[in-house]
């Protein structure tokens, strides 16, 4: 196994070892595993994807989970992100898969609004856009580490509110369902996260959080803003250009991500499979002394 770094803070493609000869086999799992937890980005090329493989990767590492109520896969373990209908047309504008993606272009962390947040996911493209459509990612473990010590101190215990309507509200009020609110209630974060491992902490922080307690609303906008701003300069960033046969894989706990606009009328269809984090990756230290939210905090 090669492993070849795509930026200085972060990120690497995997060489000489596919996704399947990495489940197969416990040594090559682990090297897979221990890259992870360096890079926090992985790229595999020229895969042979289909669900199952990509479920059976992404198991090895933990949990899946379940999508969410709303979207195209709910109740299973794959969520189909595509602009096209059950006949192959792309779909109009107006579009909720079209809102959707919208959406997910705003930088965020996969699944920090749930009750159990991710630790990773595994995203492998179907049907890529002749241009744009790219995936854009940062490190928010660089990030915290770019902070001076008492912005460290400040931040390392805070707690903010996530919310999926809080992103989505930003692209259409009317996005979410009655259905889709009631089952995604906010939850309390820590501002960080520490990796058990290699005891690294990084920022926990995406467009999904929209307050901080103990913060007035606009004080917790602006901190939020700036922090995601800071992290997300174009130096800081990498920028992963799809091809057919790609397969990324992103820790949740330690970065950001976000899709790119593509030209109108162009199909795309993506597949993500997403992992639950456990006790063994510091679920623990994300999640404060549990205590009701309410929808007005």
């Amino acid at each position: 196994m090669q492993i070849v770094p795509l930026h200085e803070d972060f990120g690497a493609e995997i060489q000489g070892l596919d996704l399947l000869d990495a489940v197969s086999d416990a040594a090559a799992f682990a090297q897979v595993r221990a890259a992870f937890e360096v890079h926090s980005v992985l790229v595999w090329r020229n895969q042979p994807v289909t669900d199952d493989l990509q479920a059976t990767f992404s198991r090895a590492f933990g949990p899946l989970e379940l999508t969410k109520v709303g979207s195209a896969g709910h109740g299973t373990f794959y969520s189909r992100l595509n602009n096209m209908d059950a006949q192959g047309k792309v779909v109009p504008p107006s579009d909720k898969a079209v809102l959707v993606a919208r959406a997910n272009q705003l930088w965020h962390t996969d699944s920090s609004f749930k009750a159990i947040p991710a630790l990773a996911s595994v995203l492998s493209a179907r049907v890529i856009p002749e241009n744009g459509g790219e995936t854009e990612f940062t490190s928010t473990r660089a990030a915290w580490d770019r902070l001076d010590p008492r912005q460290q101190e400040g931040l390392r215990d805070a707690i903010a509110i996530h919310s999926y309507a809080t992103s989505r509200d930003r692209i259409d009020p009317n996005m979410m369902s009655a259905a889709e609110r009631a089952a995604l209630p906010p939850v309390r974060r820590r501002l960080t996260w520490r990796n058990p491992v290699n005891g690294r902490r990084a920022l926990y922080i995406a467009s999904h959080a929209g307050a901080i307690e103990g913060m007035g609303e606009q004080d917790a906008a602006e901190l939020l803003a700036q922090l995601i701003e800071q992290a997300t300069a174009p130096q800081y960033t990498y920028v992963h250009s799809w091809r057919p046969g790609d397969v990324v894989m992103w820790d949740n706990r330690a970065t950001m991500h976000r899709g790119r606009p593509w030209a109108g009328g162009q199909p795309r269809a993506i597949v993500r499979t997403t992992i639950s984090a456990t006790e063994a990756d510091g679920l623990a230290d994300v999640l404060p002394q549990r205590r009701p939210v309410s929808a007005a905090a």
